[in-house]
């Protein structure tokens, strides 16, 4: 069978066996799973997440669910369009899963406006208590846990990777789409917050499409001495490939909040482990299969972080990594 790509902090592949064509003993098979939806954020098909789909399922297993076997997964890819996450949110809710996993606050939003009631388990949430998706971490109540991204801090630490990597600069631009990222403001906020303690002047660079981006990053890179820091959210995954390129293009550091963009060119990412993370989703969905309330299981921060350091890009960009930094990092790519 041809595996599909695990999308959006998990991605993955859909068990997609059609009723209509099961034979009877494969039809009561499938009739003893269990059944849990997945609805991720970003294209269906990357290549990036095949190793989050492989970390996800091996940990499934270890706790005794098998993916065919023991368990049914129906995901859904939207990308970063809005009005396909509602439509899929609606969709998953009505195949009747256990729980759904959920990428993303608006995902989860959409959700929970088809079902009150649907065990949510989220991942990728910077704020779940300021976007109301639970009233408290430690017991979120009623029908909805999970892991968060990282604090808006993290914005600290990429100001201060930024500065040792180049420490000319002196302007930083937020990249994000206010249509998949909510919480951008929020973002922005605490980016305002720590930048004069690194000599930085902190905007935001908003986009909603390729082109936003191109004419944005051209304009920006201009004036010399400037940065981007890239924001954690669906978009920015969907569209990495096209803005690594530009900021190199246009000889402009820049900070990823994930692994994969130091691996596909990116000159730096910080950010959650999210192999480690697919492993604690793939614990609390076996807990909550077993019976226990998602409300009596706290909401979880990142517990690893990753620094990633891609050499090549570096010294493309006419930079060199300060042997301070190298020496936090979890992996340099030569």
């Amino acid at each position: 069978m041809k595996r599909r790509e695990f999308l959006t902090f998990l991605g993955g592949a859909a068990a997609a066996t059609s009723s209509v064509s099961c034979p009877q003993p494969a039809r009561a098979q499938l009739a003893r799973m269990r059944r849990i939806g997945i609805l991720m954020s970003g294209a269906e098909l990357d290549l990036d997440w095949q190793r989050l789909e492989s970390a996800f399922d091996t940990e499934l297993k270890k706790l005794g669910w098998v993916r065919g076997r023991d368990i049914r997964i129906d995901y859904r890819w939207p990308g970063d369009a809005v009005d396909r996450i509602n439509a899929y949110a609606i969709d998953l809710v009505e195949l009747g899963p256990e729980l759904i996993v959920v990428a993303t606050t608006p995902g989860v939003q959409a959700v929970r406006r088809r079902s009150e009631s649907m065990p949510i388990i989220f991942l990728n949430v910077a704020d779940p208590v300021g976007s109301g998706l639970v009233p408290n971490l430690l017991r979120p109540g009623a029908s909805t846990t999970g892991f968060t991204a990282s604090d808006y801090a993290i914005c600290g630490k990429w100001l201060e990777i930024v500065k040792e990597i180049s420490p000319g600069t002196l302007r930083v631009a937020l990249v994000f789409n206010p249509d998949t990222a909510p919480n951008a403001k929020d973002y922005l906020k605490q980016l305002e917050a720590a930048a004069p303690a690194f000599a930085i002047k902190p905007s935001s660079m908003p986009f909603r499409n390729v082109q936003d981006i191109e004419r944005a990053v051209e304009g920006f890179a201009r004036p010399a001495n400037s940065a981007l820091i890239i924001m954690p959210e669906p978009s920015i995954i969907l569209e990495r490939q096209s803005i690594i390129e530009l900021a190199n293009r246009h000889k402009l550091p820049a900070v990823y909040p994930f692994r994969f963009f130091a691996t596909s060119g990116g000159m730096a990412s910080y950010g959650a482990d999210m192999t480690a993370q697919c492993g604690e989703v793939a614990s609390y969905v076996d807990r909550i299969l077993r019976g226990q309330s998602p409300g009596d299981l706290p909401v979880q921060a990142p517990t690893k972080f990753e620094l990633v350091l891609n050499l090549k890009t570096a010294k493309a960009l006419g930079l060199a990594i300060p042997p301070t930094l190298s020496a936090r990092a979890n992996e340099m790519i030569e």
